[in-house]
């Protein structure tokens, strides 16, 4: 929690606890005679104090101190104690005293703060830990990396450390906190159990992240290097514009799958099927996202991706069956995700492909090798294009 003046024991004094939470030091008072406070102990704790902050955000989302009481005494509001796991020690910067700090620009400041997906406010008062991220980025930028790519790299930073946090969040509570809560475990030992675990796995985190960036750090460096050799000098891309082959899979028939076998079953197949789709790419591929049970994929050689299309039809037995759509061309390049009309069209490739077909287009056909052959389906109007575009059902050579 943010440095506070402490009351002599180890606690905060009620009018700065009071000042945490967002109320006033009466409605503190009244909730601890209420019982809505089971972590006081005659100190305000920083489990204490997170525990009064999440009884004001639900008062303020209309909760009754009823509800409260009973979610607290169930184990529902365990999640107090989490001010215990990360403390924040020191002073409090302003906006103008952190520019002082990093070098950097009052604006700059709250535009990366923005970018990292804060709120701008949290640009007012800045911990020194938070002082310390914007003198790294502060470094970043004195080495010589553009701010354009440095605020790239830092919202890419923001949303991937979001779904990490968010999954560690939601795992821990379906598979931890819940069936603590199914066990009638009292709400107090809920918390203590769940402290004294997060205390315990939270120091893991850093180095697993730190170990898997490393190593895909020197994955994607030896393939851009690769990119680079084989790539034509003549062919430059604009700045900010790559060239890349882009397929688009999904299931087919899996609205009526989720009505068939549930949305739980559902989930295990598109899971099973983007497992697949990882680890048979090639390594000039790699996955960019799943929506529901679509996966984009992207590669820096066009042969090498839809050589590897065809074969993932052919690795797939189990129904339902993908359909896989294949393109290359020039696309925008920004924050770790590609755009443009080139990435429309191939998801509309896609679209038009039938259960267990690889279409792909004459862009495709120019660069594919000798194993593959590819039948004319003839001109077809996509949705969204004004002119026609040609597709070819993409085979084994030979079959």
């Amino acid at each position: 929690m943010r440095a506070m003046s402490s009351n002599g024991d180890g606690g905060l004094p009620l009018h700065a606890a009071a000042q945490r939470a967002g109320v006033s030091p009466a409605t503190l008072r009244r909730w601890l005679k209420g019982g809505l406070i089971p972590q006081f102990e005659g100190t305000w704790s920083p489990s204490a104090v997170g525990h009064a902050r999440l009884v004001a955000r639900l008062r303020n989302r209309g909760h009754s101190l009823q509800d409260i009481r009973n979610a607290t005494k169930d184990g529902r509001l365990a999640f107090g104690y989490v001010e215990e796991l990360f403390p924040s020690e020191g002073r409090e910067y302003s906006l103008r005293q952190a520019a002082d700090e990093t070098g950097l620009e009052p604006g700059l400041i709250t535009r990366i703060v923005t970018t990292l997906g804060w709120s701008p406010a949290q640009a007012e008062s800045l911990t020194e830990d938070e002082i310390q991220l914007l003198r790294y980025v502060s470094a970043v930028l004195a080495a010589g990396l553009p701010l354009v790519a440095m605020l790239q790299l830092v919202r890419v930073y923001g949303q991937a450390m979001a779904q990490v946090a968010d999954a560690e969040v939601r795992l821990f509570h379906l598979y931890v906190h819940e069936p603590l809560m199914r066990d009638g475990v009292p709400g107090p030992e809920i918390a203590e159990q769940m402290t004294e675990l997060s205390a315990q796995l939270l120091p893991l985190s850093v180095p697993v992240i730190d170990h898997l960036h490393r190593r895909l750090l020197q994955h994607f460096v030896e393939q851009d290097v690769i990119r680079h050799i084989e790539s034509d000098p003549n062919e430059a891309s604009e700045l900010g514009r790559v060239r890349v082959a882009i397929a688009f899979a999904d299931l087919t028939g899996y609205t009526q799958l989720t009505e068939q076998q549930g949305d739980e079953q559902a989930a295990v197949i598109v899971e099973r099927f983007a497992d697949l789709v990882k680890v048979t790419l090639p390594d000039a591929a790699r996955v960019v996202k799943t929506i529901g049970d679509e996966v984009m994929v992207v590669s820096s050689d066009p042969e090498g991706l839809v050589d590897w299309a065809v074969g993932f039809q052919q690795l797939v037995n189990d129904e339902p069956r993908p359909r896989i759509g294949v393109h290359v061309g020039e696309v925008v390049y920004r924050d770790g995700d590609y755009f443009g009309r080139e990435v429309n069209l191939a998801a509309r490739v896609a679209a038009r492909a039938a259960t267990g077909e690889v279409l792909a287009t004459s862009a495709i056909v120019a660069a594919a090798g000798p194993n593959l052959e590819f039948t004319l389906l003839g001109e077809v109007r996509l949705k969204g294009f004004a002119d026609p575009t040609e597709l070819f059902l993409a085979e084994l050579a030979g079959e």
